[in-house]
């Protein structure tokens, strides 16, 4: 179609194509403004139809859609599922053959293409872009897209250098829509990657970032391993989830460890070999039912809908992070749990990982405001929510009511006065005996106890030793966390405890700590109460024939070699499971089934519905 497309073409398209009625949220701003030749900043939740708003302006413009796309592996499942519509999308990568790339320039160069991903690094690429020049002068380029567009922020989450070089395309082909796209990003992200994207003038598109159907969740660690697992087992048994976890020693530490007992886990990190790494992410994408545990090199751009669980071991190092991991669960809309457990030892090694890394003092600063964020968001006592939304810049007066600390609400305590003895203890280490030490031996002399490394130091001869004896071990780790996120307390590169700023205050009594009760929390994998799985609501027939199309569609899948969702997602087969439609007509009614689709699957599901 031509740039002037007539009134109702996205519609026709979003209707014919990929088999919904209307657009849903802000999508239709931005597919109108796009069809236009204007140029737009997009920033939507996972889940909320991003890919919707190129896709449908690609098809209705002239010319291919040319997508720029973070992860290579991840392009062919991208192109898969448009093939599967009825789109002719294509990838340039290097997993491809000379020929293969070859038959894909000429398809390009003969306006035989109507989408065509590509990595950063491969645009970078002289010969790509004289390739990409020679299309925009013949068949035409309908919109240049730049997904995940948060990474051109250069100290921005899972930065790449080569993003930073895309602001030199922005422009050169004029009359082609630029649109960037992120599902992560505060007001100073959005800031930064306009102004180096040159897209001031550009429409920009907001979305509320709230994904009511994820419950959040934050425990205090206490055997995390264990507790991931009781996680698992009674709330998510036989679904897809994602772990991660800090290093890839824990990363492959837990996925053995979970298959030791019965969990279909595998591990994902950059340490793997490369032919490990495509094959475990291709059976996570492909098949139902499997924990992928990874560092967070895993995921970004992940299609993958029915991903029900998303559980962090260790604390994430910002809330962008957070927000972004988080948001891989749940894509169709469905009820999803997001899991985290953390505890004493997450906040003094990111602290130590912070003044250990590479950077200037301002890159440092930031860092430690985006871990100071985070670490705020795990202590809150209030809705998680409400706090996520406003570190987004969209404050809400209302609670979630989806979340532990709404559905479990958080008990405070007065800490002033087992504040006063920690730092009493830290003080009278420097101070009478010119000595720092870690967590460990600090709660041992509040504690009383007399291991061999207190009297080794004589720390037993201390006044304060023995004032903390009404707490315990795991009780001490609690406060002592909760004073280091508040800034209390601080630590060196090797552990060792400090003053913070306010310690001050709280020595001298004239500023109250009020810390979470967590105690009894910490030893439950869930710590609120279950998210309803899936098909929880259908009864009877209904969920008997829900899992009659799930084990159809696997062995579809199968058979085509792509993953499940491409088939149809679990939303399609709920409704389909619930309306059972008996014509073409009726299943044509069925959100997410298109035209394409409704003849290529459309009397094997009617017949399986008549049965």
């Amino acid at each position: 179609m031509s740039v002037s497309a007539p009134p109702g073409a996205a519609v026709e398209v979003l209707q014919r194509v990929f088999g919904y009625d209307a657009f849903r949220g802000r999508q239709a701003e931005v597919v109108d403004a796009v069809i236009g030749g204007g140029d737009a900043v997009v920033l939507m939740p996972t889940g909320a139809g991003k890919s919707l708003c190129y896709q449908v302006p690609a098809l209705v413009r002239r010319g291919t859609g040319l997508v720029v796309s973070p992860l290579i592996a991840l392009m062919h499942d991208q192109v898969d599922a448009l093939r599967a519509v009825g789109v002719r999308a294509e990838y340039l990568n290097s997993t491809q053959s000379p020929d293969e790339r070859m038959q894909v320039e000429r398809d390009l160069l003969a306006g035989e293409v109507d989408l065509v991903y590509i990595a950063p690094e491969r645009l970078a690429l002289d010969s790509v872009r004289r390739l990409l020049d020679r299309v925009a002068a013949g068949p035409g380029l309908s919109v240049f897209a730049i997904d995940e567009a948060h990474c051109v922020s250069q100290w921005g989450h899972d930065f790449r250098p080569d993003y930073l070089e895309l602001a030199d395309l922005v422009g050169r082909w004029p009359g082609v829509p630029t649109m960037a796209l992120t599902a992560t990003a505060t007001e100073a992200t959005h800031r930064e990657l306009t102004a180096r994207l040159h897209l001031e003038g550009a429409k920009h598109v907001v979305s509320s970032f709230d994904r009511p159907n994820i419950q959040y969740r934050i425990v205090p660690k206490d055997d995390p391993k264990q507790q991931l697992l009781s996680l698992i087992r009674t709330e998510h048994a036989g679904d897809a989830g994602i772990v991660y976890a800090l290093s890839r020693n824990a990363v492959e530490q837990t996925a053995d460890w979970l298959a030791e007992r019965g969990v279909d886990a595998i591990p994902y990190h950059a340490g793997l070999d490369a032919r490990i790494r495509a094959r475990n992410q291709s059976r996570f994408l492909r098949e139902d039912g499997v924990v992928v545990v990874a560092t967070i090199a895993f995921g970004m751009g992940i299609d993958k809908p029915d991903v029900r669980f998303v559980a962090h071991i260790d604390v994430p190092k910002s809330v962008e992070g957070y927000y972004q991991e988080t948001g891989r669960a749940g894509r169709d809309g469905l009820p999803s749990t997001a899991w985290l457990a953390y505890g004493l030892q997450d906040v003094v090694q990111q602290r130590r990982f912070i003044d250990q890394s590479v950077g200037d003092a301002a890159h440092k600063r930031k860092q430690s405001a985006n871990l100071d964020a985070m670490l705020a968001l795990c202590e809150t006592v209030t809705c998680r929510r409400r706090q996520l939304l406003a570190y987004f810049g969209q404050p809400t007066e209302q609670d979630c009511g989806n979340c532990d600390t709404c559905l479990n609400p958080v008990e405070t305590w007065d800490g002033t006065v087992p504040a006063q003895k920690l730092l009493s203890t830290i003080v009278r280490l420097r101070r009478e005996r010119g000595q720092s030490f870690g967590a460990t031996q600090v709660i041992d002399i509040l504690r009383g106890k007399r291991t061999a490394k207190v009297e080794q130091h004589r720390h037993d001869e201390l006044s304060v030793f023995g004032v903390g004896a009404d707490l315990s071990d795991r009780g001490w780790k609690s406060v002592l966390r909760q004073l280091i996120a508040q800034g209390v307390v601080v630590t060196d590169d090797h552990g060792a405890l400090g003053l913070g700023p306010q310690a001050a205050d709280v020595l001298r009594g004239e500023a109250e700590v009020r810390l979470r009760h967590d105690l009894e929390r910490a030893s439950s994998g869930a710590g609120a109460k279950r998210a309803r799985p899936v098909a929880a609501d259908l009864t009877g027939e209904a969920h008997e024939l829900f899992e009659r199309l799930r084990t159809w569609r696997a062995g579809q899948a199968k058979e085509q070699g792509v993953p499940a969702y491409v088939v149809f997602g679990d939303a399609t087969l709920k409704a389909l499971a619930t309306e059972r439609p008996r014509s073409t007509q009726a299943l044509g009614g069925i959100s997410g089934i298109g035209a394409a689709k409704l003849e290529r699957y459309g009397d094997a599901v009617l017949e399986l519905l008549a049965d």
